[in-house]
């Protein structure tokens, strides 16, 4: 009977030891895992960031061009205005000088 009992105690003390065995590799496992997730999130954050940036600078290149064309339309623009209303630019400077220069004949006049 003393025997049985203390076959019973080692098989008792071997499933503990076996169970602490299995809770160690468990833990093992689990703090690989976290380690393994971690790094693809570090990963994943470069990997963002960097798709990120690029999106930053093709939207800054994408904004210069359209400026660019932006400014040369306004050229465009101004330089047309100029050309057509030449005529009457001139027209006006011409009564403009025209009204100064009577102006100051009047009051050279006695």
């Amino acid at each position: 009977m003393k025997q049985i009992i203390e076959e019973v105690l080692q098989a008792e003390r071997n499933v503990n030891t076996i169970l602490q065995q299995a809770r160690d590799e468990a833990a093992g496992i689990v703090r690989s895992a976290e380690d393994e997730i971690a790094a693809k999130m570090r990963e994943a954050e470069g990997e963002a960031q960097e798709i990120l940036q690029r999106t930053v600078e093709e939207a800054k290149k994408e904004a210069e061009g359209i400026r660019q064309e932006r400014l040369k339309q306004a050229e465009e623009q101004a330089d047309s205005l100029l050309n057509n209303n030449a005529d009457a630019a001139d027209t006006l400077i011409d009564a403009i000088c025209n009204l100064i220069l009577t102006t100051e004949y009047d009051k050279d006049a006695p």
